[in-house]
């Protein structure tokens, strides 16, 4: 039935695995072989051979046209079986022992089920042996009993060593007899499998375990079956595939893994070293920073919202704002919203993002708060309006409040005039005069513009004023002015005199009769020019007025105290100059008094 089997096995890797060895059974499948018995050997191929070539001891030994050939020498046989390759040896031993420890004569591998047997000589139905013990390496395994066969299934790899066995054998006497040791080879099913994954592994990536074992090529066509752990939690399989496919990992997924092989009845079951997945997340890289208004360009009092985001990066993702000059952050989270900027909200921003390794920073962007040009105004050196032609003038106009750049256009009666925080008028004229206005402009971006125009200031222009001499030139000017009119003013004071004198006899003679309610005469008179005064050349002066006043007499005075007579006092006359055709301003210097 064992034969059966390996042969039907055979014939599946044939069909399915394409050229293969050639396999070489024995029957019965034992060894060792006792001297005086023969085996039959038989040789399987791919196909039905024309004839079996036999190798002994690795060389070509005969050529037969059955696939069947009986032994009884030992050797190393082998054979070769058209359509498939030289099959495996098996060695054939044979003793002349009473009692011998028989192994099947095949390769043992890992699963199998293996039958060992105590045999003694020519004893086919086991009638002569008793109390049988079997012993591997030295050691007790089984016995005594009348068991005559020790099973080992499944077939491990500490099966390995040398047996014997030992039992009371003979056919009229039962002695105590002891086996030769025969040494069991186990080989491997398949190899202990390694578990294998990227040497990266990125959050959100699919995720590869790979089990790796390679099949005995005696048992080419044995089905596996591969689990996975994840420390001692199955999470993947018993499946076909030495594969497992995770399509998206996280931080969860990191962990001890290991992987196990084992055959479908579980007879071999392998399992691998332990393997650590750590899965890391995708740095944070292309930071950016957008602005709401855009390019970040506000008017002082709107609202300003700034947003970060980032191109790569797993994981929660922590934000915090930074203004150049500033070492703590301003805020942290994705936004940072400012309801009501001011000018002080002006500067460089950045962004800051990081899952937990080093942040990744956002270029700087510049935030530019402007402030509306208000309250623009005309200033200039004089305070009054108006000018005089002939004057240099300048006008500046400058604002209470507004963000640089500020443009100025000037405007006379409405119309464009120039540009310029100053206007210069230069030599002013009569062309300058108007209505005078300053046009202040500061702008945000390249749409919204903000004016703020100044009141008007009329500018009226007057003729030039006449000039006024130097100090020196005008005390020549008096002196001149002295020097001709001092003869006529003595004519005028001899003509007055005598007349003051006719009136004051004449009031003398008539004052006896004189009405007491009437006003003296003599108490004070004025004459007037009888012809107005010719129009001063430059530098003279025109005397306004002449007042002549006439004191009455004194009583007389005593010696002693009492009142006696005085002289008579000069008369008093007083004099001013009139302001000359220019309207120059009236100086101390310009009134004068007789000298007594």
């Amino acid at each position: 039935m064992a034969k059966s089997a390996v042969l039907l096995l055979w014939a599946q890797a044939l069909s399915l695995a394409g050229t293969q060895h050639s396999q070489l059974t024995l029957e019965p499948p034992w060894i060792p072989v006792f001297t005086d018995e023969e085996v039959e050997l038989s040789c399987q191929g791919s196909s039905k051979p024309n004839y079996t070539m036999w190798y002994l001891n690795k060389k070509p030994w005969k050529k037969t046209r059955h696939t069947n050939l009986l032994v009884s020498s030992p050797g190393s046989y082998q054979c070769h079986s058209p359509g498939a390759n030289l099959s495996l040896p098996i060695t054939l031993s044979f003793s002349n022992a009473w009692l011998v420890l028989q192994v099947p004569a095949r390769e043992l591998l890992e699963g199998d089920e293996v039958w060992l047997r105590c045999r003694y000589w020519n004893d086919k139905e086991v009638k002569n042996i008793a109390e049988v013990r079997f012993f591997q390496e030295g050691k007790l395994l089984q016995g005594p009993s009348r068991q005559a066969e020790l099973l080992l299934y499944p077939l491990q790899l500490q099966h390995r060593g040398r047996y014997h066995c030992q039992a009371k054998a003979g056919k009229f006497f039962k002695s105590n007899t002891k086996s030769v040791p025969t040494m069991v080879t186990v080989q491997e099913l398949f190899s202990v499998p390694v578990l294998e994954s990227p040497a990266e592994i990125r959050e959100g990536s699919p995720l590869v375990l790979g089990c790796l074992s390679h099949l005995s090529p005696l048992r080419p066509l044995t089905h596996r079956l591969y689990i996975f752990y994840r420390g001692e939690v199955v999470v993947g399989g018993p499946q076909d595939s030495s594969q497992l496919r995770l399509p998206a990992v996280d931080l969860l997924h990191s962990g001890s893994y290991s992987c196990e092989v084992r055959t479908d009845t579980g007879s071999v079951r392998k399992r691998s070293a332990r393997l650590t997945v750590t899965v890391h997340r995708i740095p944070v890289s292309g930071v950016s920073l957008e602005a709401q208004p855009h390019e970040g360009q506000v008017v002082e009092g709107e609202r300003l919202v700034l947003s970060c985001s980032v191109a790569a990066g797993t994981g929660p993702i922590s934000f915090s704002w930074h203004r150049q000059g500033s070492a703590a952050p301003l805020a942290t989270g994705p936004r940072y919203n400012v309801r009501s900027v001011r000018q002080r909200d002006s500067g460089h921003y950045q962004c800051a993002a990081t899952n937990g390794g080093p942040a990744a920073t956002s270029p700087a962007l510049r935030v530019t708060v402007l402030v509306p040009v208000t309250g623009a105004t005309i200033t200039m050196a004089r305070t009054e309006p108006s000018v005089p032609a002939g004057e240099s003038l300048n006008l500046s106009c400058s604002v209470r409040d507004g963000t640089a750049p500020v443009t100025f256009t000037w405007l006379r009666d409405g119309q464009e005039l120039g540009s310029g925080p100053v206007l210069a008028l230069g030599t002013v004229g009569s062309a300058h005069a108007g209505s005078y206005q300053c046009l202040a402009t500061n702008r945000l971006g390249a749409r919204r513009i903000f004016r703020a125009l100044s009141r008007a200031l009329p500018l009226s222009v007057t003729p030039p004023e006449q000039s006024q001499p130097e100090p020196r030139q005008r005390g020549a000017a008096v002196a001149t002015g002295l020097g001709v009119s001092l003869p006529l003013l003595l004519l005028l004071l001899l003509a007055g005199g005598w007349q003051l004198r006719r009136r004051h006899r004449a009031g003398a003679g008539k004052s006896r009769g004189r009405d007491p309610a009437a006003p003296p005469e003599a108490e004070g008179r004025r004459l007037e020019p009888t012809a107005p005064p010719a129009e001063p050349e430059e530098g003279e002066v025109q005397y306004a007025h002449i007042v002549l006043t006439e004191r009455g007499p004194s009583p007389p005075r005593s010696p002693r105290g009492s009142p006696r007579s005085a002289p008579e006092p000069e008369p008093q006359v007083t004099y001013a100059v009139v302001p000359g055709p220019h309207a120059r301003p009236r100086l101390s210097s310009d009134t004068y008094e007789n000298i007594p």
